[in-house]
């Protein structure tokens, strides 16, 4: 029979104390009975093997996730450091020279005694670099196709040690600059410059600077990213072409309505005075004649706007430079109307999935606000064999477009003469339709098909010669 272990009852006060070699026990709590005092005791047991297997589990989770984190950031720090070079040499050193020792053929054990000597000889390379402050700066942040932008890279050692010599990859676009960065004292500044070619329209994301630390046979290497990123907006080609006010858009003053008030621009008819008429609408002339005040009344005047369709549908283009001369052309009739003051829509068509295109339209409303914004916009949009047909874009901004009273449609060389002739039929009757055919390969012209005219433009300077033989 095991022997009880030896129990010690301690009371103090209102406190009673049990203790064993295993238990715990505390008396703490008083109640009020009456005109006294009486005790009331709770006991709570804790064991010290439980208090025990709670912390080994604790420390064994927060071990599992040291671990992963250490194997996933050495994961991480591997695939990032060996290139496909260097995982050839890595194979050689722990694969080839292992089974060479072990099957004994001295050629293995060559082949991965050099991957050793290669490892060990790159990582010094590898040392240095994050001492850099790199800057990389842009004179502009918007240019014409066809120019060159011509950035400056400024890279300073910082750190109070010399910096072995390196390289620093600038991304432009979706291709890559690199350049050459000699040993830098500390505190010595670099500076290079990197030339952004914007010969096309689009928008051209320069960055993030990286610098690269690399070995001279490309086994290992280091990057470190620098976040900023510049965007350049490479515009399209415009021209100058003539007034909006004049040749094609005679409107300015707006179209004229049914409604008859006494004060505007479209003089209508002479009436009797009437208490409340204003004074200066008095026609005096007529007043002589008839004995009687006479008073002029207008037609009321809407004003009117100027709306321009660009087709997006890659099917309606021959060519992707027949479809920059429709942007181009666009974009030149959209900033001559807003230099003008004229109340101007700029649409084009939206992509639509193939499994919607029956049920879904969708047309895409650019910004006419500045000159600057309607440019910007003309830069991001491309061609698509998924946007909607040039006579759905007409239904569809004629639905959306309120006081439409011309409209310049710009196409490609691939929509049929058929098509042109019924395009006007997509508009509402009273709206004046203009149609600018974008052909490279044409000849530069101007027809009327079916009681619409037609500029047929071979480049982007036929539509302003044409537009200012039509003004004359």
């Amino acid at each position: 029979m095991t022997p009880r272990p030896e129990a010690k009852l301690t009371h103090t006060g209102s406190r009673l104390t049990h203790t064993d070699s295993r238990f715990t026990r505390t008396e703490s709590r008083l109640t009020r009975t009456g005109t006294g005092f009486g005790s009331t005791t709770h006991t709570r047991y804790t064991s010290t093997r439980a208090g025990a297997l709670i912390d080994a589990v604790v420390w064994s989770v927060r071990a599992r996730r040291a671990v992963v984190a250490g194997t996933t950031a050495s994961v991480r720090w591997v695939s990032e450091t060996v290139t496909p070079a260097g995982w050839l040499v890595v194979t050689c050193a722990l694969v080839l020279l292992p089974l060479g020792l072990l099957l004994g053929w001295a050629e293995l054990i060559l082949a991965g005694l050099v991957g050793l000597v290669l490892l060990v000889i790159s990582l010094p390379f590898l040392a240095g670099g994050r001492a850099y402050s790199v800057a990389f700066t842009l004179p502009v942040e918007r240019v014409v196709a066809g120019s060159e932008v011509t950035g400056t890279l400024r890279i300073e050692n910082v750190s109070k040690r010399l910096e072995l010599p390196g390289r620093v990859d600038v991304p432009i676009g979706a291709g890559l600059t690199d350049v050459h960065v000699p040993l830098l004292r500390p505190g010595h500044v670099h500076e290079e410059s990197v030339s952004v070619p914007a010969y096309r329209r689009g928008v051209i994301d320069v960055g993030p600077v990286t610098t690269v630390r690399s070995d001279p046979l490309g086994v290992l290497k280091r990057e470190l990213a620098w976040a900023e990123v510049h965007r350049l907006f490479v515009h399209p080609v415009t021209v100058s072409i003539p007034s909006t006010s004049a040749g094609f858009v005679r409107d300015l003053e707006g179209n004229p309505t049914a409604d008859v008030v006494d004060s505007d621009i479209s003089f209508h008819a002479i009436r009797a005075y009437a208490p409340g008429d204003g004074q200066r609408h008095i026609h005096w002339k007529s007043t002589a004649k008839t004995g009687q005040l006479m008073v002029r009344q207008f037609e009321e005047t809407r004003r009117s706007r100027l709306a321009i369709l660009l087709s997006l549908n890659t099917a309606e283009y021959g060519s992707d430079d027949e479809f920059e001369l429709a942007v181009s052309a666009a974009g030149s009739l959209g900033v001559r109307a807003i230099r003008d003051g004229r109340d101007l829509a700029v649409v084009a068509s939206e992509e639509i999935p193939e499994i919607a295109r029956a049920a879904i339209r969708s047309i895409r409303v650019l910004n006419v606000l500045s000159t600057r914004g309607l440019l910007d916009d003309l830069t991001a949009i491309e061609s698509s064999p998924r946007a909607m047909s040039l006579e759905q874009v007409a239904a569809l901004a004629a639905q959306v477009i309120p006081d439409m009273s011309i409209a310049f449609v710009v196409c490609g060389s691939a929509v049929t003469t058929r098509r042109l002739q019924a395009l006007s039929l997509s508009f509402p009757p009273g709206v004046s339709v203009v149609v600018v055919l974008c052909d490279p390969l044409g000849t530069p012209s101007f027809r009327i098909l079916a009681g619409t005219p037609v500029l047929t433009i071979e480049i982007l300077d036929d539509f302003r010669s044409l537009l200012s033989r039509r003004v004359a």
